[in-house]
């Protein structure tokens, strides 16, 4: 199984703090935002990760990152995204590196207060199809929700005014390779992107997608200056409290 981490984006709603940075090299905390992603992956038991990027930045992950060793990786793959064409088109260029494997795919401005190794071992037994993750919100109607019937997801409405659950689709998702296949089927949203939610759809329509329910807290850091604030109080506290 191999990991993806998305940290392309302009970064538009962290302005002026991203105006000469990309905002997953902001800190949070003791660290930089993408730092807490990789560490997800790698403590998941994920070793072979792919960071797509993009902008007049993306040098600074090679020069922050390098290979991975900091992370005990061997290798740090390293993919560029040329215009701002939505999360599901940032997938498909991991499509070579990915050789047909599964893949665990992870917004690079999450952080997460426990790790994701549960969903992950879940979804290898699956052996094929989806497994999302979701997280009790208390404004559903800013995230992507998913409507349940019984223990069986039937859609995922973004953004939607009426709420169906106050369950949110956190950025973490895992998928068998037919993503590839169902990204290139896909049509631009209203604002001219390939929506992930276009895809987790796909996979719920043809009854192969499967969710988690996320323990612990969740930040969604590069939302907005005051969720960015709000990681690095939580981190901080997490850290305080295993000193």
């Amino acid at each position: 199984m191999k990991g993806v981490i998305l940290a392309g984006g302009l970064g538009t709603r962290l302005f002026p703090l991203t105006k000469i940075t990309n905002k997953h090299l902001l800190p949070v905390y003791d660290r930089p935002m993408i730092y807490y992603p990789i560490q997800t992956l790698v403590d998941a038991g994920i070793e072979d990760i792919m960071v797509v990027t993009g902008g007049t930045n993306a040098g600074d992950f090679l020069r922050l990152l390098g290979n991975g060793r900091e992370f005990g990786l061997k290798h740090l793959r390293y993919a560029y995204q040329e215009r701002e064409g939505g999360i599901a088109e940032a997938v498909g260029l991991a499509e070579h590196f990915v050789e047909g494997q599964p893949i665990a795919v992870m917004l690079g401005d999450n952080i997460l207060e426990r790790g994701i190794g549960d969903a992950v071992e879940e979804f290898r037994r699956q052996g094929s199809g989806a497994r999302i993750l979701l997280k009790e919100v208390e404004n559903p109607a800013a995230y992507g929700v998913a409507e349940l019937v019984g223990n069986r997801i039937i859609n995922i409405e973004e953004k939607p005014k009426e709420p169906k659950s106050n369950l949110a689709v956190i950025g973490i998702y895992m998928y068998d390779n037919r993503v590839f296949e169902i990204i290139r089927t896909l049509e631009p949203s209203e604002r001219g992107e390939l929506e992930i939610t276009d895809v987790n759809n796909a996979y719920i329509r043809d009854g192969s997608m499967h969710y988690s329910i996320l323990e612990g807290w969740w930040a969604d850091a590069g939302e907005s200056v005051e969720m960015l604030h709000e990681a690095n109080v939580l981190v901080a506290r997490q850290r305080r409290g295993k000193a």
